[in-house]
């Protein structure tokens, strides 16, 4: 029915599928949005970017990744024989000499597999590098849509083995956290700065792992009667809480990673004394 209030079909028209297609109503411009919609996706690009490029350069210069009693989040447990000693550290010579690159390829497929195919980092690059969409209520220019149902991104279905493998990772770095608590010559009962930056990485790397999707699935999915399980409602209701704030987690964490690694990196190369508190 016509009410006479519709703008005219001034809309260029193309042949196929998409919201640029035929099919899309009559508007001529893109979107109607005022605001500056680009500068979240553009600043989620600049920050994952950043990650990626500084990971890298670590995880490929095999150098600086021990200071006793500190070792890097991004060589732990270091799985290869050409690793370097540490004393009581999560040494284990998995990989001989036959490995001739940096250790830290070995173990980081891991957490880095975790990230990549976690629910709100999906939706993060998926704006930010893919535009699919860039933001609300702007379309996309792709001409089609066919969702995770494909290769590759139908490996996103993986996360859920991810997270088994992302609560090892963090245990191992509990354990590296607990073994801050020695001085340079392995003596218990002493704390320095980097004992501090482990204890806070530590304390968001748990946080962001529990906090995923699949973690509250895991706990409380497939119930239909929370009453009949008071401990899995609890925690479903834990972790929930958590998952609330599973955005901002997924960034704390993801810097205070890339901080414990660059505050080792300081130690180690002799740029930076761990100041020690007792």
């Amino acid at each position: 029915m016509t009410t006479g209030t519709e703008p005219p079909d001034t809309a260029p028209r193309t042949p196929g599928r998409g919201v640029r297609s035929g099919a899309r109503a009559a508007i001529a411009v893109p979107h109607l949005r005022t605001d500056r919609w680009w500068l979240a996706p553009a600043a989620t690009a600049a920050g994952l970017l950043a990650f990626v490029v500084y990971s890298t350069w670590r995880a490929f210069s095999d150098a600086h990744y021990y200071a006793a009693p500190y070792v890097s989040p991004f060589y732990s447990p270091c799985l290869a024989e050409r690793c370097r000693t540490m004393h009581a550290g999560p040494n284990a010579d998995l990989f001989g000499s036959w490995w001739a690159i940096s250790p830290a390829i070995i173990i980081l497929i891991f957490p880095l597999g975790f990230r990549l195919t976690c629910y709100y980092y999906r939706k993060a690059y998926y704006r930010g590098f893919w535009l699919s969409p860039p933001a609300c209520a702007v379309p996309e220019p792709h001409r089609k849509y066919t969702g995770e149902s494909r290769f590759p991104l139908i490996l996103q279905n993986v996360h859920r083995y991810f997270f088994y493998a992302a609560l090892l990772v963090a245990g191992v770095l509990t354990y590296d956290t607990v073994l801050a608590f020695r001085d340079t010559h392995y003596r218990w009962g002493h704390m320095g700065l980097g004992t501090l930056v482990f204890l806070v990485n530590i304390v968001l790397i748990w946080a962001y792992t529990l906090s995923c999707h699949s973690c509250r699935h895991i706990v409380g999915g497939r119930l239909k009667h929370f009453s009949r399980h008071p401990v899995r409602y609890r925690m479903w209701g834990l972790v929930s809480r958590l998952n609330a704030r599973h955005m901002l987690l997924a960034w704390a964490s993801l810097i205070s990673v890339a901080l414990a690694d660059f505050y080792v990196y300081l130690v180690a190369s002799g740029a930076f004394d761990d100041p020690r508190f007792f």
